[in-house]
């Protein structure tokens, strides 16, 4: 990540639509290095607080994002579709989109239908706290955070690479290409259901008889396990409902589990309970302990557009991502990395 912008996005005009936390500190990282950039929220005391950050926050949409070369769309979930199609409206031809949203087949499903995968390109970086709103915005919250990509084939792939680029040089972003259903898929296990289990032990906390006593004992294991929990309730919502059909399939999977551990415990079956406890420990190890080996890969600038958008698709399936995208007259030049397994 560099402190300013340099090279191809020197100049560059953006937008930032919603400046909650992960819109405040998109808004703020950009404007810390330097791009021309201008925010909007329907809140006019949060567009307040943009000026008084120094940011220009006009109060209308079609204001904030006119003559702009990129915008991001970083409103709730349920509202992104429409703002798409009043984004899209506004701005010209080739000013790029994208969005932040935990969510990615709705919204792609509506640029489809808009006819913007020229252009829009969707998008979900995983970083994120509990506390919300600009308050809350940083220029450093995304930095280095792994920022989903969905590419589509064909024209959209220009838009892909430009973005692509942009956020491996202003946030140290770690792109990871996936198709829309594949990233909802695994964000359900990795980021949704996690609410659910820290909403349940949260919740069961709260209702208990001890509630007090429970908390007086509360260690890491509390703390961590119950994080998210503190998170807005309507934007948990949001983001569960929005992957409902995906966080219900991976839930069940987890109750298989959470059922074998309740399964030998009540059996007082150690054997069992330690495999399975081994079993979990792995992952955990894996998580903690990852590591990567670089593989670059080059395309023809104006090659077969859906090759080169299977490789990406293929790269994030597997675990990889990308930390540099370079495009040339001739070719495009990505710098991979995909996980070494033992």
């Amino acid at each position: 990540m560099t402190d300013g912008v340099t090279g191809r996005y020197a100049g560059v005009r953006a937008a930032v639509v919603g400046t909650g936390l992960i819109g405040g500190s998109v808004l703020l990282r950009l404007a810390d290095a330097g791009l021309d950039v201008t925010g909007w929220d329907p809140d006019p005391a949060t567009r307040e607080r943009a000026r008084a950050r120094g940011v220009a926050a006009p109060a209308t949409i079609e204001q904030a994002v006119a003559g702009r070369d990129m915008v991001f769309l970083c409103g709730p979930l349920p509202t992104l579709p429409g703002t798409l199609a009043q984004v899209a409206a506004a701005t010209a031809p080739g000013c790029v989109l994208t969005d932040v949203g935990s969510t990615k087949i709705e919204v792609a499903e509506a640029a489809a239908r808009l006819g913007l995968t020229d252009r829009f390109v969707p998008g979900h970086p995983m970083a994120g706290a509990e506390s919300a709103g600009l308050t809350a915005a940083t220029t450093t919250l995304l930095a280095g955070a792994a920022w989903v990509l969905c590419p589509a084939p064909g024209a959209a792939t220009d838009a892909f690479r430009w973005l692509a680029g942009l956020l491996v040089e202003l946030f140290g972003a770690r792109v990871v290409p996936m198709s829309a259903p594949a990233h909802d898929s695994a964000a359900a296990l990795a980021s949704h259901v996690p609410h659910l289990l820290a909403g349940a032990l949260a919740g069961a906390t709260q209702r208990a008889r001890l509630r007090d006593a429970v908390l007086a004992l509360a260690a890491g294991s509390f703390r961590d396990g119950t994080r998210v929990a503190g998170t807005p309730a309507e934007r948990t919502a949001n983001m569960l409902l929005g992957n409902r059909d995906r966080v219900l399939h991976e839930l069940a999977e987890v109750r298989v589990f959470l059922d074998e551990l309740a399964t030998a415990l009540t059996d007082g079956d150690a054997a069992v309970l330690t495999a399975r406890y081994a079993e979990a420990r792995a992952a955990r190890s894996a998580l903690l302990d990852r590591r990567f080996a670089e593989r670059d890969r080059e395309f023809p600038a104006d090659g077969d557009h859906a090759a080169e958008v299977t490789w990406l698709r293929g790269l994030g399936d597997d675990g990889g991502h990308l930390t540099g995208c370079r495009v040339g007259t001739d070719v495009v030049s990505y710098t991979a990395w995909l996980p070494v397994t033992d």
